[in-house]
């Protein structure tokens, strides 16, 4: 027979609410620290970063940028129309060697043909108005001669018949009305004579003055006939200069106006390159400075030329003067990269140049752990900058190891795992 044992079934009660009571408070503890527990680092692919190493030593400032062969300017002819004209005759296409006379091609104008008509006929008319007027002016000049000799030998004259009727008066034969109307005639003679003197020097230089403008009618005549020569002649279209022909934009029939250029001649060899630098590298160019410029097929060194003073679409314009030799197939319009050497620094401490980073800032790099399995997120701060190297100020030390991939994915972590 079984005994009831209320005290027992007490005791079973209590421990089952101690046990509980403990067993909530454990639970309530492992989820508190659960909570409190970090998310596990991320893992990265290690061969998918790319890593550098601090070094410190003299680092060469250098910036680059893309750009073009282009004729120097001194060493381009265009070749403009002279006067409204039509092609007629192309002789030489685009590509070809030219040298000074080589014609390229031939217009037509009939109304520069009869404007040098014009022109010629118009000589010919100022030529014979020279010769008419020095031959009139020449004829009038003797009469006047003629003229002022007769004068002259009146005055000799009644000077002689002076000079004997002096005499006679004074010996009496004569009356002394007789002396003085022979004297009256000799001097009325006298400033006749100096009279016709005067005016005849005065002719002479008047008719030097007409002709001298007939001459000048001439000589205009000479040099409109020698633009309209030109005219014609430059419808003969020619290089000018030893070169190729490297534009031809017009065809057989078309119409040009004065001053369109009909083609375009450049010294392959004299060549410049153009290169757009960003306009946040190119405060510390300088002309004179060295560069490089890489054709691929071939490096030729240089020198700074040029800074374009305006920006456009964020660069800047350098030219860049070619110092060495052209290598095969550089031609205008060649796509080349060129590096510009800004400075030489000393014993500085730099690193490979991030994807992201500016100059003179402070950025953020995973630096890599002694073991190489982690990277831990650290502040740098950065100087001046080269096209691939950084300089570093802070945060780093020589022989660190950074990642300088885009870690822009990871912004959230301060710590990674490498695999």
């Amino acid at each position: 027979m079984d005994i009831s044992r209320p005290d027992l079934k007490k005791k079973k009660r209590q421990r089952q609410f101690v046990v509980g009571g403990v067993a909530l408070v454990a639970l309530a503890a492992v989820g508190w620290f659960v909570a409190r527990l970090k998310p596990a680092s991320p893992e990265v692919d290690r061969s998918t970063v790319w890593t550098d190493t601090v070094k410190n030593g003299p680092l060469l400032r250098q910036v680059r940028g893309p750009g073009t062969l282009v004729p120097r300017e001194d060493k381009i002819r265009l070749i403009p129309a002279q006067t409204e004209a039509t092609v007629v005759r192309i002789l030489v296409l685009p590509g070809a060697k030219v040298q000074p006379d080589t014609e390229i091609m031939e217009l037509v104008d009939p109304a520069t043909q009869q404007q040098l008509l014009d022109a010629q006929l118009q000589l010919k008319a100022a030529q014979a108005d020279l010769l008419n007027t020095r031959a009139k002016l020449q004829s009038d000049l003797m009469t006047q001669k003629a003229g002022a000799a007769t004068v002259g030998a009146d005055h000799k004259q009644a000077e002689l018949q002076a000079q004997t009727d002096k005499s006679l008066f004074d010996l009496g034969v004569i009356s002394g009305l007789t002396y003085s109307a022979s004297k009256g005639k000799a001097d009325e003679l006298t400033t006749r004579n100096n009279l016709e003197g005067q005016r005849l020097t005065l002719n002479e230089r008047a008719i030097e003055t007409q002709l001298a403008v007939q001459q000048t009618k001439v000589e205009q005549a000479q040099a409109m006939l020698g633009l309209k020569q030109k005219d014609m002649a430059a419808l003969t279209v020619r290089a000018g200069i030893s070169g190729v022909l490297v534009d031809l934009p017009h065809q057989v029939g078309e119409h040009v106006d004065p001053g369109t250029t009909l083609a375009k001649v450049v010294q392959p060899d004299q060549l410049k390159a153009s290169l757009n630098i960003a306009e946040t590298q190119a405060r510390d160019i300088q002309i004179g400075q060295p560069a490089e410029i890489d054709t691929h097929n071939g490096v030729i060194a240089g020198k700074v030329m040029r800074i374009d003073p305006a920006v456009k679409n964020g660069t800047v314009l350098v030219d860049v003067e070619l110092a060495g030799a052209l290598p095969q197939g550089a031609r205008p319009d060649l796509s080349v990269d060129g590096t510009i050497d800004l400075e030489r620094m000393g014993n500085v401490m730099y690193v490979g140049r991030p994807a992201f980073g500016n100059e003179n800032s402070t950025i953020s790099l995973f630096k890599l752990s002694v073991d190489g399995k982690a990277a831990v997120r650290v502040p740098v701060k950065v100087g001046r900058a080269s096209v691939n190297s950084l300089q570093v100020l802070e945060g780093l030390q020589d022989g660190d190891v950074v990642i300088l991939s885009d870690m822009s994915r990871w912004d959230g972590t301060d710590r990674i795992r490498l695999d």
